[in-house]
């Protein structure tokens, strides 16, 4: 089986990525970030998802992109709510995936792999400019470039699989495919036990989703 990394963050669009490298014939080495987000706890559900996929590989890298601040994840800036922003919003973190794909990029090379999957989201989204096609093709060809096992032929593959569906869609794939979203986590502003709050714009777009499925969405709001 071909092995490939999984940026795993907790929430709900990583978990259905993680199913889908799986349903493809990957063996997934899972991925996820300590970087000083306000909301922390999403990693519990990483690994929650891991275990609950059978991952063996599931690494938790350690970064605090609090030093730089800029959003409303890793400084005191209030999360939005409410409202679903037509301009980039303040929840966006800067560079946030192209540092998390640079990490997931060096992994690669550690344990051999030519694949890459990160759950970005082009339609039902914030408008986050790291989450769009161009960005996604450049970078691969940045990975390619950059790289050891690039320059040696083995061209770096980044999937996006979930770029052009809609929450909705997410969510029918994702159950298709087993996934347990009762252990995901999208708010931006949850309480420190895990509650999301119904408000934010990622919460907003989950219950959406969920209900344009005819489901109700397993995790506990405010």
């Amino acid at each position: 089986m071909k092995q490939a990394i999984v940026l795993l963050s907790g929430g709900l669009d990583s978990a259905t990525v993680l199913a889908i490298a799986k349903a493809e014939g990957f063996t997934p080495h899972a991925l996820s970030f300590d970087y000083g987000q306000r909301h922390r706890i999403e990693l519990e559900m990483a690994k929650k998802q891991a275990t609950s996929q059978g991952i063996k590989d599931h690494r938790i890298a350690q970064i605090d992109l609090r030093i730089f601040g800029g959003s409303a994840l890793t400084s005191n800036i209030a999360v939005p709510k409410d409202q679903l922003s037509k301009d980039i919003p303040v929840t966006y973190v800067p560079a946030r995936n192209t540092i998390f794909l640079s990490y997931a990029l060096a992994f690669a090379e550690v344990v051999g792999a030519s694949d890459i999957f990160i759950g970005v989201n082009a339609l039902d989204y914030s408008g986050y400019p790291d989450c769009r096609p161009e960005y996604i093709r450049a970078f691969e060809a940045m990975g390619t470039l950059a790289t050891k096992a690039g320059v040696e032929g083995n061209k770096l593959q980044l999937h996006a699989p979930l770029i052009a569906l809609t929450k909705a869609e997410i969510i029918k794939k994702g159950s298709k495919l087993g996934v347990d979203y009762s252990n995901t986590l999208s708010c931006y502003d949850p309480t420190p036990t895990g509650t999301s709050c119904g408000h934010c714009d990622s919460c907003l777009l989950r219950l959406k989703g969920f209900a344009e499925n005819g489901l109700k969405d397993p995790i506990a709001y405010l």
